[in-house]
């Protein structure tokens, strides 16, 4: 199974969590030892709070340097570790074409649009017994798109099921993510991972500093061009709002 960590995402919170409450109350020891005066006692505390901040680095450093670069091809998972479950992510189809939206208002890319197609899953098989049937939230996204040149795309827009739409154990939804990308990129990765900035402090996490990344391979080559206009359908009806366009 690849997974977007590689210490277990209950271990990892609790680290950041005890490694955080020690060094709240550590810094309030500290205050308090230089209100009264008390330098030996603060110096000590200083040192002890300094020993902590660099265990916890060297711990994500490890776990860092531990990691692998993984490239996924199409139909293989890519874990995503909750507290008490996993959600798995994959591409089940990629396409291109020039135009999107209703034929009567389409919008043009300004190269090709390069449609992912996304799907999300509640794997049932890994939820904690205590867990029960209940919804789960999917936190936010960050999906980029990296050509064979290094050059990264932000998407401009998607369609279908968002991707933070809650889901129960066992089901499932796809979601389409339109990249306006040169007409020459064929081959791509994808890269999924979280935007909660906390995430970059955990250890094991793939957001971690000089952590490496788990993507999806992109094969455009491969894709044939739609040359009509290829409407889009959102969860609550068909697709007609403009596209922004790329920060390239």
């Amino acid at each position: 199974m690849i997974t977007n960590v590689n210490l277990a995402a209950p271990v990892g919170a609790l680290a950041l969590l005890g490694t955080g409450f020690v060094m709240f109350v550590a810094a309030i020891v500290l205050i308090q030892s230089l209100i009264v005066r008390k330098r030996r006692r603060a110096k000590i505390v200083l040192a002890a709070l300094v020993a902590v901040c660099c265990l916890y680095l060297a711990a994500i450093l490890i776990f860092s340097i531990g990691s692998h670069e993984k490239l996924l091809a199409r139909g293989e998972e890519k874990h995503f570790c909750e507290l008490d479950c996993h959600l798995a992510y994959s591409i089940v189809n990629t396409r291109q074409t020039k135009t999107l939206g209703e034929s009567a208002n389409p919008v043009s890319a300004q190269d090709i649009f390069a449609v992912v197609t996304i799907k999300t899953r509640f794997d049932e098989t890994t939820i904690a017994p205590w867990r029960g049937n209940g919804l789960l939230y999917p936190n936010n996204r960050v999906l980029t798109l990296i050509d064979e040149r290094g050059h990264r795309y932000q998407p401009v827009s998607q369609s279908g099921t968002p991707l933070t739409n809650p889901l129960r154990p066992g089901e499932s939804y796809t979601t389409d993510i339109v990249f306006d990308v040169p007409s020459e990129v064929k081959h791509a990765t994808l890269l999924m991972n979280e935007s909660d900035w906390i995430t970059r402090l955990v250890i094991g996490h793939e957001n971690s500093p000089l952590h490496k990344k788990a993507s999806f391979q992109i094969d455009l080559q491969a894709t044939l061009l739609s040359r009509g206009t290829e409407p889009l359908a959102i969860a609550s009806g068909s697709f007609t709002r403009s596209l922004p366009r790329p920060v390239l």
